[in-house]
């Protein structure tokens, strides 16, 4: 018994997941586990709290210093969590 029209498992969650309206927030959660990953064991240190809302990546900081250095590389930023989850998931981040 052969099947003629066999397709990839991947495939058929992401058509799934998309037709069911989950992608979007699973994309996001993505973003936000990407953050450490991303800006490493030193910048993570001074994160607190991490959000998505209406494509924009809020970043709590407790560092002032460190908030005014990232702020000038925040279109690179975007990029690169853009990258680590393979979508574009965020346009920009705010950091406060």
């Amino acid at each position: 018994m052969r099947r003629n029209k066999s397709e990839m498992f991947g495939d058929l969650l992401r058509q799934f997941l998309r037709s069911e309206g989950l992608e979007t927030p699973l994309n996001e959660r993505r973003i936000v586990s990407a953050w450490p990953q991303v800006m490493g064991e030193g910048i993570s240190y001074y994160t607190g709290n991490i959000f998505v809302k209406n494509q924009t990546l809020y970043v709590q900081l407790k560092s002032p210093s460190l908030k005014s250095n990232l702020m000038m590389n925040r279109a690179q930023l975007v990029r690169q969590l853009n990258e680590a989850v393979g979508a574009q998931v965020i346009t920009q981040i705010v950091f406060y």
